[in-house]
């Protein structure tokens, strides 16, 4: 290695140890039959206030009542109230799919690999696991949605389009923490996830890429039967015909998790004014916008 060049940053032996180990399929599928377990009234209402409290959440934004969730994984992937999220109307921007701490975004960097972190990368053909998809967005823009516990765990479609298919990827269920970001190379890329297909109408192919995490990992579709962490073999799609949507219409759901990853062909665009990595975004903000003269 030249000495000038930055070496990837490593978390300790024990980190190491610890990321593989929460990986295996099992502890996933317990701990969904934990959060899928119907509790007493009392008892799964204690839960939840106690989770609230860890995490903040707030509770003004709900739909629903504390009283009308049968289990924790129904108040996980709650419903928002009318008008929590706003969704930007502008003709020419895309909007983030999901709440989010931004991890990256911008243009997709030259040879299609992102960052994971500082000196290390992962391939955007892995990710999609098609290298002739990759090639579509090799001008494009991108952008990594990490999502906190505490967050809206609903993600929505960014743009105005049709869906065409959607390609289910099996894989390990590694967590996707600053630690796991630290020790698992190509993370993103290895994760179970779902890559969903969308023609839009003002920026070409978009695809959003659903990460799947340690702990329950299921991802459900809003357009489709999928129900992922639950043995099946990977799949490619192609709806037979197309769904037109529009932009803020529900796409999907983390049953606890995760990460979006989000690449759109169009060069013409750049992100919104005042985002950058680290920013906090919710579902139907401007994310890119199309780049002036």
């Amino acid at each position: 290695m030249d000495s000038t060049q930055e070496a990837p940053a490593r978390g300790s032996l024990l980190e190491r140890a610890f990321v593989q180990a929460v990986s295996v399929p099992w502890l996933s599928w317990a701990a969904a039959h934990v959060a899928d377990t119907r509790f007493p009234g009392p008892v799964l209402r204690a839960l939840i206030r106690a989770y609230v409290r860890a995490y903040r959440v707030d509770l003004a934004e709900l739909a629903e009542p504390l009283t009308s969730f049968r289990c924790f994984n129904e108040f996980f992937v709650r419903a928002l109230r009318a008008g929590a999220r706003p969704i930007d109307a502008a003709p020419d921007v895309l909007v983030s799919p999901s709440d989010a701490r931004l991890h990256s975004l911008g243009a997709l960097p030259e040879g299609g690999r992102l960052e994971q972190i500082k000196g290390r990368s992962y391939s955007v053909a892995a990710l999609l696991g098609s290298a002739q998809e990759a090639e579509r967005y090799g001008a494009g823009v991108h952008a990594t949605l990490y999502l906190s516990p505490a967050m809206y765990h609903r993600v929505h479609v960014p743009a105005d389009g049709r869906i065409v298919g959607y390609r289910y990827l099996p894989g390990r269920l590694f967590p996707v923490n600053a630690m796991a970001v630290r020790n698992v190379d190509g993370l993103f890329a290895v994760n179970e996830r779902v890559v969903v297909h969308v023609e839009s109408e003002r920026h070409g192919p978009v695809a959003v890429v659903l990460v799947g995490a340690t702990n329950v990992a299921r991802i459900t579709l809003a357009c489709a039967d999928l129900r992922t962490n639950a043995g099946r073999p990977s799949s490619d799609v192609r709806l037979a015909e197309a769904l037109v949507v529009r932009r803020g219409e529900e796409l999907g759901r983390f049953n606890l998790g995760s990460t979006v990853v989000l690449l759109v062909a169009d060069p013409g665009l750049r992100p919104a004014s005042g985002l950058g990595p680290g920013s906090l975004i919710r579902m139907g903000q401007r994310l890119f916008e199309r780049a002036g003269p």
